[in-house]
Formats: C-alpha cells, sequence, structure tokens
C-alpha cells in the first residue's frame, strides 16, 4: 500500500493512495488492462464476467442518468463509482473526510482502518425507520489512478467477513477504469452507459 506523492504534485495537494502493485493487480486503468479479455462494457468502467456475479446499474430519478455500478457478489455488495481526477495529486484524502462528515450527520459512527487497497472508511450506517435492523455496516474504499478515482462501497458479508471480503476485494481490483480523453473537471463522475448487449437491472 501507497501514499506516497507523485513527481509533480505541488505542496497542499493530497498524495495518491493505491496499493503499489495498482498497475498489475488492479483496479486497471484502461491502458493496463488485457484487450481481449471479455469485459462488459459500462462506459467508465468494464467489469470482468465470473459465476454467480450480478450486475445492477443505479440510474438517478428524473435524468435517468446511471450514477453507479452495483455487484451482487459473495453474499455481498459493491457499489462502484469512477471519477475523473487531477493527474498528479489524488481525491481519496478529501473524500474520506466528507464521507466521514457525512456519516457522522446521519447519526452513524466512523473509524479509519489501513485495508487491502490503503485507508478504508468502516461505518455503522443507520437505517430507514421501519427496517428490522437499527444499523448496517460498510466500508468504503477507494484508489487514486491515472486522471481517475475510483470508489467503491462494500456492505452484507463483504463488510464482516473476512472470506466474503476477500472475494469482493478481488472483484474491486479487476474493474478497469476508461477515463477517456475528454476534459473533466476533478470529481465528475466518469459516464456510465448500459452494455451493448444484454440490460443489467435498473435501480433507482
Amino acid at each position: 500500500m501507497s501514499d506516497a506523492i507523485e513527481p509533480g504534485a505541488n505542496p497542499g495537494e493530497h498524495p495518491k493512495s493505491a496499493p503499489v502493485d495498482r498497475a498489475t493487480a488492479g483496479p486497471l486503468d484502461e491502458s493496463e488492462a488485457n484487450a481481449v479479455r471479455p469485459y462488459v462494457d459500462l462506459g467508465g468502467v468494464k467489469i470482468l464476467p465470473r459465476p454467480e456475479l450480478q450486475l445492477r446499474l443505479e440510474v438517478e430519478d428524473g435524468s435517468k442518468r446511471v450514477v453507479a455500478v452495483g455487484l451482487d457478489y459473495a453474499g455481498s455488495t459493491l457499489q462502484v463509482q469512477p471519477f475523473a481526477a487531477p493527474r498528479n495529486s489524488g481525491l481519496w484524502h478529501e473524500i474520506r473526510e466528507q464521507i466521514v462528515e457525512q456519516i457522522k450527520k446521519q447519526g452513524g459512527t466512523t473509524r479509519i482502518i489501513s485495508g487491502k487497497f490503503g485507508p478504508e472508511v468502516l461505518a455503522e450506517i443507520p437505517v430507514a425507520a421501519g427496517q428490522p435492523w437499527g444499523s448496517r455496516l460498510a466500508r468504503f474504499v477507494g484508489v487514486d489512478g491515472p486522471r481517475w478515482f475510483l470508489r467503491g462501497v462494500i456492505a452484507g458479508e463483504g463488510a464482516t467477513n473476512p472470506e466474503a471480503a476477500a472475494k469482493v476485494e478481488d472483484l474491486f481490483r479487476s474493474i478497469v477504469v476508461v477515463r477517456g480523453t475528454t476534459p473533466m473537471p476533478p470529481r465528475d463522475l466518469i459516464p456510465l452507459h448500459m452494455p451493448a448487449t444484454g440490460s443489467p437491472t435498473e435501480q433507482a
């Protein structure tokens, strides 16, 4: 795991946060991925199919814009979102702080732990009124790549069970981010879309 600052980053900017082997073990940039592998193309990310993996697209009400990819696997859910990022500095440090603040406002609790991808947020989040449980656990993970940032939210077995967690972490590692060449402000969601073949379940 590495938080080493890259050459060219300005003082005051946060370093990139990513595993030291990210460029070979993932999450990968499109330029680093094996082009012949049978990825499902969702625009900003590509997903490698595997047995028992269920794919959902989370769609924003009103705009009908795809805002996240949901993956159901190993008794867990993994929500992923790719964002544009600066070339030489990272977003995860600042976004972690915002997640902590947001969950605090919801009445939840958080702690920063060291995980497979570096620092992550382990959160206990109150559920909506009427739900059978008072709170749920979730892990917020993030990886700064070249000109992109990939955020993941792990819930279900992957938030509490080490064996399930390892499977979901491997799934997150297998994701390919497609930044594209279009200029985008940092933090903008890299556009996602339905795959050319098949129709994953849409979820508002």
